[in-house]
């Protein structure tokens, strides 16, 4: 029997992160600075690109290791242009570069960046209960209000429909269609 997912993922490989990935809660700030850096450097883009280009990305990008971004220079930027592993965008590039600093700002603030973002939320996944793709949001109030703060503690590439797919993403919101197996995984998860 096939099983029913979200209509969204296409080729293999939105399939697999789709089914493994996406909307799966997030706690560990690596990945949630990863799904920060690959959200804004999707803007303008389709997912599938910039799940292609991920491997190149955490080559690129010292594996998300925000300590590390955050000591990338301009000759680092200059060669992350050259990278054809990567969206060679100057402002996407120089945003990422920046936002590990203000993330490692965060995080001296925080105790973490988990503990900062998932306040959002109230500290457990929103449950969408959607039946279509139109009725999901690009944005809601909750990732205007993350966008906001992110945007004033120095992060860029973080309107609210990137913050919002970045809590799809990271599982702050689960906005599996409900007719979707992992819909229902996902709404029974426990809180941490």
């Amino acid at each position: 029997m096939t099983k029913r997912r979200c209509p969204w993922p296409r080729t293999p490989l939105d399939v697999e992160y789709h089914d493994r990935e996406w909307g799966v809660p997030v706690h560990d700030d690596r990945r949630l600075f990863e799904l920060l850096v690959l959200e804004g450097a999707q803007a303008g883009l389709a997912w599938s690109t910039i799940l292609k280009k991920r491997p190149g990305y955490r080559r690129a990008f010292a594996g998300f290791d925000p300590r590390k971004v955050a000591r990338f220079r301009s000759t680092d930027a200059a060669r992350l242009m050259r990278d054809a592993g990567i969206v060679r965008h100057r402002q996407k590039i120089d945003a990422a570069i920046g936002n590990a600093r203000a993330f490692l700002r965060v995080q001296d603030d925080f105790g973490s960046f988990d503990r900062y973002v998932w306040r959002f939320v109230g500290g457990r996944p929103l449950q969408g209960r959607r039946r279509s793709l139109r009725a999901v949001p690009a944005r809601t109030a909750e990732s205007d209000a993350l966008s906001r703060d992110l945007r004033a503690r120095g992060f860029r590439f973080v309107g609210s429909t990137i913050c919002y797919a970045f809590m799809q993403a990271v599982g702050m919101v689960n906005d599996h269609l409900i007719t979707c197996f992992r819909h229902r995984r996902l709404a029974g998860r426990p809180r941490r």
